[in-house]
């Protein structure tokens, strides 16, 4: 059978967008998105319009419009972020089966790797996101943790024969051990599941005109604060103690950071590699995924996975990041 997003041919795009009263001046851009498709849309005597169009069974309707929310909370409290445009008395619209939302076009860059000052404002940003994601919980949008992101990850690999079967035992063998120290670590660690972002790696809090803004909450969830700030991190482990330094004066002017959320660091990383290979497994009959990532399934890639969790259990056991 195709896949849904077969049908979402550019004059349905076009289509989708004047359906709810714009005019368009039928230029359209695919824009790198995987999970969802992202169009730059022309606009008639006006500035082209971003439409996004959810993948069909990802989310609820009622998780999406929660997503929408947040943004809208974020934007009433004066933190930069790319809202939803509402039209028609609505953020959230339907053509031909596709839910899709429109949101202005908005550019920038993302932040240098290891810029003290870039991390500085990228803490006092993030400390503002979570002041307002802390008020209150998300309702029909699920928690990061080790059952849904570790071991759901690894019994959709396990059971859609998607890892080469010379390099099996030594993936389940180490994904297993893996899990059971990322148990150990959460059971003993103190933390709060708060609305974040969920997927804060740096292309997502771009730069324009020297300001910051936050951009796509696609994988807004429940989550402990620290899974938005790990990803700001590169480098060594000096490197990293100089950058959560900066990251941390700028986030607590504007919300209680608790140090000892910095031991989750290490089992966030890794149910983050194993929740990205369980992620191209769940996606592989979307024809955009074998295109753009053909190296996975191949024993290099495996090979470098197996390398990568043994890495990453190594790391449990070091000692956490500190603030001093």
């Amino acid at each position: 059978m195709a896949h849904p997003f077969a049908t979402l041919t550019p004059d349905l795009v076009l289509d989708a967008v004047e359906s709810i009263g714009f005019l368009s001046d039928a230029r359209i851009l695919a824009l790198n998105s995987y999970e969802n498709r992202v169009y730059q849309v022309g606009i008639e005597d006006s500035e082209p319009l971003i439409a996004k169009f959810y993948r069909p069974q990802r989310w609820t309707n009622e998780a999406i419009l929660e997503e929408h929310q947040f943004t809208f909370e974020l934007a009433e409290c004066d933190v930069p972020v790319v809202a939803p445009m509402i039209h028609n008395g609505a953020s959230l619209h339907e053509h031909n089966g596709f839910r899709f939302t429109l949101f202005p076009r908005r550019g920038g860059r993302a932040p240098e790797p290891g810029n003290l000052d870039q991390l500085y404002r990228l803490g006092q940003l993030l400390g503002r996101l979570h002041a307002v994601g802390a008020t209150k919980p998300f309702e029909h949008r699920e928690a990061l943790g080790v059952q849904n992101f570790g071991h759901a990850s690894l019994t959709t690999l396990l059971e859609g024969n998607f890892i080469p079967k010379s390099l099996l035992p030594a993936y389940e063998s180490v994904a297993r051990d893996l899990l059971k120290r990322v148990e150990d670590v959460y059971n003993v660690t103190p933390h709060q599941n708060i609305r974040m972002h969920g997927d804060c790696h740096p292309g997502n809090m771009m730069c324009r005109d020297e300001m910051f803004h936050i951009v796509d909450l696609d994988d807004c969830r429940m989550g402990p604060a620290v899974q938005d700030i790990w990803m700001m991190l590169a480098g060594d482990r000096q490197e990293c103690l100089g950058q959560l330094s900066e990251l941390m004066d700028g986030y607590n002017e504007f919300h209680d950071f608790d140090p000892r959320e910095l031991a989750l660091i290490e089992p966030l990383r890794a149910l983050r590699l194993m929740h990205y290979s369980a992620w191209l497994a769940r996606r592989w009959d979307d024809p955009a995924f074998p295109h753009s990532f053909p190296w996975f399934g191949t024993e290099r890639y495996w090979g470098d996975q197996v390398l990568a969790l043994r890495e990453q259990l190594a790391a449990l056991n070091e000692e956490p990041l500190k603030l001093f």
